[in-house]
């Protein structure tokens, strides 16, 4: 494998919310970016994320108008995964769905040298079911990104059955060097953060679904009673309605009924309220 040294030019796969968002902060950490996704059209999209992004830091001040523009100059736009070829280190970063990383990375253990690192940006997915599409599931490892990635500052290390001792202090190198800071779970359902996050989101859902309090009320109650930044409906529509219903149907499925998904939360994906990026979840947002 590739020591973090020879590192320069990484590569990101896909171009949504996470993908640009790793993308984003991989370039403002001075490495050349391919950023792929299917259709040019994805890919224009997580480019005018990732400028929408920069902007708020120019705002802000941390940025200045010659640093972003540098930002976006290291970032190059593909819908073709063979201008990955020349990535020294990939991150996956797709749809969480098992077929589809799978096949992913078995395309990447074809174009990509056999000494590049792969990580997969899942937040549920079994690391080691993905690895096996590979010929190299050794140098296969989890590296899971919160939420909005710029401003989170966490990054979970996930450790599959084959992953080399090595390329575990890659994949914590590679994050700290990213001004990140890094915790590691074993590659069980879930990993650390959302086998604990999911059953909150959904006993707040159900709580407001039943009538125990208004979701104002909710919210306000566990950011004061427990002091997190914000209460489990404001925070579901902030993840993405659709993004917390697959990952609680992905752990129901793996560890029983005690992470079945809330009717309401089935209900409102299923009318497409999904969500600050809908402009409608559970709360409305301009």
């Amino acid at each position: 494998m590739r020591a973090l040294e020879d590192v320069e030019t990484v590569g990101v796969v896909g171009a949504g919310t996470m993908g640009a968002g790793i993308a984003q902060v991989t370039s403002m950490a001075g490495y050349d970016v391919v950023m792929r996704d299917i259709e040019r059209d994805y890919v224009e999209a997580g480019f005018d994320s990732i400028e929408d992004s920069l902007d708020r830091f120019v705002d802000k001040g941390t940025l200045d108008d010659d640093e972003r523009q540098a930002v976006l100059d290291g970032i190059t736009g593909t819908t073709d995964l063979a201008d990955l070829a020349d990535c020294d280190f990939v991150v996956e970063a797709a749809v969480e769905n098992m077929d589809v990383k799978q096949d992913i990375f078995a395309d990447l253990d074809e174009e990509v040298p056999d000494d590049v690192v792969l990580a997969t940006n899942t937040s549920t997915l079994s690391i080691t079911t993905i690895a096996s599409a590979t010929d190299r599931p050794e140098q296969v490892v989890g590296l899971h990104f919160m939420n909005p990635v710029p401003v989170m500052t966490g990054v979970e290390v996930v450790v599959g059955e084959k992953t080399d001792g090595g390329v575990v202090d890659f994949a914590h190198e590679f994050a700290e060097d990213l001004d990140k800071e890094t915790w590691e779970s074993d590659d069980k359902p879930g990993f650390v953060t959302n086998r604990i996050l999911m059953p909150w989101l959904n006993e707040g859902i159900r709580a407001f679904d039943e009538g125990v309090a208004s979701k104002e009320d909710i919210d306000k109650g566990m950011k004061l009673g427990t002091n997190v930044p914000m209460g489990p409906l404001e925070l579901a529509d902030h993840i993405g309605l659709d993004i917390c219903l697959d990952a609680s149907e992905t752990l129901h499925e793996e560890l029983g009924d005690r992470y079945k998904p809330a009717y309401l939360l089935k209900r409102k994906v299923d009318a497409g309220d999904l969500g600050k990026k809908t402009g409608e979840g559970f709360y409305s947002y301009e």
